[in-house]
């Protein structure tokens, strides 16, 4: 990744991934709070305190072992529950709560991109920081949207597939529901297969390219 080490990678994603992560499980609860389930402050996940939401597969194996494999980074926290009875309008909010990650992602990403910019508008005299700020700040802008355009597949238990379900009227909700099981099975073969990284590059690339323009990276 932009020429580093795997040790200068690790060094300059960790937050990054951190945030990225923990800040969508966040933006779920937050939500659904302000929805009517407090089931997530209950249970003490409306923190940013990354120890309530790592998943010791998803937030540390997944993305360390991608890492060295090259491609694409992503990974996952522990979901946010939301207990949909407590909802006000259960199927309309659920749909709600599950862009919450995602919108959450693309909003880091803009923030990212300001701290790159930054970064890159420090004088070679401040080289210690500004590099560091700069290829911290892609790297974030990177993360954040793997993270949501994958959040957006239209797969079960994905935010793009409670997105669907949620839409989709009674019969044909229940009957999307019950491919949730198969869910990370076809995420694993996709992974497996190289076709997620085919999948997510273009729509990538293609936010990427608009918040480097526009941010002038």
């Amino acid at each position: 990744m932009l020429g580093l080490s795997i040790p200068q990678t690790i060094a300059i994603s960790i937050l990054p991934l951190l945030f990225a992560i923990v800040l969508h499980e966040v933006a779920h609860g937050w939500v659904a709070k302000l929805l009517g389930d407090p089931t997530a402050k209950m249970m003490g996940r409306l923190t940013l305190n990354p120890i309530k939401h790592i998943d010791p597969i998803g937030t540390l194996l997944v993305p360390l072992l991608l890492l060295m494999l090259g491609g694409f980074i992503f990974g996952w926290a522990k979901p946010v529950p939301v207990t949909w009875e407590n909802l006000k309008k259960p199927k309309r909010d659920m749909a709600l709560v599950a862009v919450a990650g995602p919108a959450a992602n693309l909003i880091m990403a803009l923030c990212w991109a300001l701290v790159a910019k930054i970064g890159l508008s420090l004088g070679a005299d401040m080289a210690w920081l500004a590099t560091p700020l700069a290829l911290m700040g892609i790297v974030g802008v990177t993360f954040n949207l793997i993270l949501m355009v994958l959040n957006l597949l239209p797969i079960l238990p994905l935010d793009g597939g409670r997105i669907v379900e949620s839409l989709l009227p009674g019969r044909l909700s229940y009957t999307f529901a019950k491919l949730e099981p198969y869910g990370f099975m076809v995420l694993l073969v996709l992974l497996v297969s190289g076709l997620l990284t085919s999948v997510l590059g273009a729509p990538v690339q293609f936010f990427e390219q608009v918040i480097f323009k526009v941010f002038n990276l």
